[in-house]
């Protein structure tokens, strides 16, 4: 005898992240246009690097977005902003000079930061917070950049340094309570701000074609960040969840 299954109990085929093909296009371009982007930072082709570092993030962003249905939830919104922070963080330092340059740098990015941190605050008692064990390595990782970039960033640069150090290691703390991709996101970030860090104050930090590495891990962690809200907001959608209880406040 064959089993018949009413429709309305099988489950629900499973969310893709990118279900829109304006998002897939987004992605596919945001892919070849990194690795043109690499392979100017190893050439280095500085104007190539430049155009093309201006496309990524909104390129990013456009796949966040087209990927996600309206109404838009708040975390999707707020890490479209994070997104947009960071593009000023890329193009609105060629506008300065030197340490000014560096600062209005660090400034849009620590915006970002701080957009990302609010986005991801009501996952907090989902991630590494509240497992000491697990949040020991962000904490000695932001003591120990400080530490090794304090001798050659004094005053205003070094306060920057600070402050920048612990809205990251937030991010990247609280990242790991949306998802486990949004979790090496930003671990993977964390990283290449780490070598921005070190390369500028301690010159610790200069391997060939540098640049590669650094946008590498950069362009990485952000898409490993959206990647991560859009897994969570599929989960939300397809109503599976990730055994994750955002926090209330």
């Amino acid at each position: 005898m064959t089993d018949v299954v009413h429709p309305g109990l099988l489950p629900a085929p499973p969310q893709r992240l990118l279900p829109t093909v304006t998002s897939r296009a987004a992605a596919v371009a945001l892919a070849m246009l990194t690795v043109l982007h690499l392979v100017a930072q190893v050439a280095e082709a500085s104007t190539w690097a430049r155009v093309t570092q201006v496309c990524l993030m909104p390129l990013l962003a456009v796949t966040l977005w087209c990927a996600t249905p309206a109404p838009r939830s708040r975390l999707v919104r707020l890490v479209a902003v994070a997104l947009g922070l960071s593009w000023l963080g890329d193009t609105a330092p060629a506008a300065f000079e030197g340490d000014a340059a560096f600062l209005v740098m660090v400034g849009f990015f620590l915006l970002a930061q701080g957009a990302y941190v609010v986005a991801f605050w009501p996952t907090r008692r989902a991630s590494v917070v509240r497992r000491p064990a697990l949040l020991a390595p962000y904490v000695l990782a932001a003591v120990a950049l400080v530490v090794a970039c304090a001798p050659g960033a004094p005053g205003l640069l070094l306060a920057a340094v600070v402050v920048y150090g612990v809205c990251l290691v937030a991010m990247a703390v609280l990242a790991t309570g949306v998802h486990p991709l949004a979790g090496a996101g930003g671990v993977v970030f964390l990283a290449s701000d780490a070598m921005i860090a070190l390369g500028a104050f301690t010159g610790w930090f200069d391997p060939p074609a540098s640049g590669f590495w650094v946008m590498l891990t950069y362009v990485a962690g952000q898409a490993l960040l959206v990647a991560g809200v859009l897994a969570c907001s599929c989960n939300q959608l397809s109503g599976s969840g990730t055994g994750m209880k955002p926090a209330r406040s």
